[in-house]
């Protein structure tokens, strides 16, 4: 079975109201840093602050009309990557050759490979595994190993703490919101932060916390010090991705909890590097960032070789990390990102297919492929060059 079509998408998803008896949840107002915190005039609410895009999807069709779909981040910026790149090399290979087409795909992009190029590839790897499982009438987890679980364990990210113990969570992880330059006043507002986050959750629970790339080595390990009564975890991606010398330097000094980190790595290049210095003891790779689902199995092995777990960024969230999990023995967890207000069901902005957490857990699809039932008619073109422009500035005084 061959390709017939590669092509860029959106997916227009309906809006779906928060009722009478919902409130705005932590990812409406919640303070975040990263590196562009350094000015103030940009707001740290997540989902607004630069350096977050639209996601775009890509659609793969074979001869017979069969279609896959995945989604892929940056999608603003990649989209055209896909109808004008990738797709012309990989229209008439063979549905089934996965392998082929990344390695084309990788050959081809290799002065620019890494970042968007990657991300990119994600969401036609992504496509090529949904189109898969669809022909052969099988659902992913099955393709790449089979079920490892019952169940895949979740730990929740957000700082709506009572809400998701409700929801019946047990393991969490909090936002950040401190930057290096705001210095020990900023510092103290993080430890009462912590601190009030470790009190709610209580002593028996799993607490992380994430500082998303906003100190550097010497600031990290200051925090780490003065974190550790709370003990966490792990200490998620202090450092931006670049900075391999500073994560292993942090990795030998910080013998208290575990360092994760890999969310903005992209590809298995980068992550051998990783994994070869013993610079992280998890790793996170976002499947939507890092050339897809292929790509992350390859980082799996490589990191299970060395004793690393891997734990991927949002996979709860997705039908591909939900499938990864299920799968892999040395992936024991997945994070679930609240993303809904609180007093909401957690399905409501999933897309239909897609499994929803109960006490914790969740459960994939086994439909064929990644079990999406995403309506056709919800299915439309990417329109380059006509996507709606995203507004960073903050409002007066919203950032402190």
């Amino acid at each position: 079975m061959k390709i017939k079509n590669v092509r860029c998408i959106q997916i227009n998803t309906p809006v779906i109201e928060s009722g009478p008896d919902t409130r705005p949840g932590w990812n409406t107002h919640a303070i975040r840093s990263n590196p562009i915190a350094r000015y103030p005039e940009f707001t740290r609410v997540d989902g607004h602050k630069p350096g977050t895009t639209k996601k775009a999807w890509v659609q793969i069709t074979a001869e017979d009309g069969t279609f896959g779909l995945g989604s892929f981040a940056h999608g603003q910026i990649g989209a055209s990557l896909i109808d004008y790149f990738i797709a012309p090399l990989i229209e008439g290979k063979n549905a089934l050759a996965i392998e082929l087409m990344n390695d084309l795909i990788w050959r081809s992009s290799e002065g620019f490979q890494g970042g968007i190029a990657t991300a990119a590839q994600s969401g036609v790897d992504l496509a090529l595994w949904d189109l898969k499982g669809k022909l052969l009438g099988r659902p992913v987890f099955e393709l790449i190993g089979g079920p490892s679980r019952k169940a895949v364990e979740l730990y929740a990210t957000g700082d709506d703490l009572e809400w998701m113990k409700e929801l019946g969570f047990k393991r969490f992880k909090i936002s950040n919101p401190f930057f290096y330059e705001e210095g020990s006043e900023g510092l103290k507002k993080l430890e009462e932060h912590v601190a009030q986050s470790r009190e709610i959750v209580g002593e028996d629970a799993e607490l992380t916390f994430n500082p998303v790339m906003s100190f550097n080595t010497d600031l990290a390990l200051r925090v780490a010090e003065r974190l550790r009564p709370y003990n966490l975890r792990w200490f998620e991606e202090p450092l931006p991705p670049w900075d391999l010398e500073g994560y292993v330097e942090l990795k030998r000094a910080m013998t208290w909890t575990a360092l994760a980190t890999g969310e903005h790595h992209y590809g298995r290049k980068s992550f051998h590097q990783l994994i070869s210095a013993r610079a992280a003891d998890i790793l996170q790779p976002d499947i939507e960032y890092t050339g897809g689902l292929s790509e992350t199995l390859k980082v799996y092995t490589n990191a299970e070789a060395a004793g690393i777990e891997t734990i991927t960024h949002m996979g709860g969230n997705t039908a591909w990390g939900q499938h990864f999990a299920m799968s892999m023995p040395e992936s024991s967890l997945a994070e679930w990102f609240m993303h809904t207000n609180i007093g909401q069901p957690l399905g409501d902005r999933l897309l239909p297919g897609v499994s929803t957490p109960e006490n914790g857990t969740v459960t994939p699809s086994d439909a064929p492929g990644f079990g999406l039932e995403i309506p056709e008619d919800w299915i439309v073109p990417w329109e380059h060059g006509n996507q709606a422009r995203v507004t960073y500035l903050s409002p007066k005084n919203s950032v402190k």
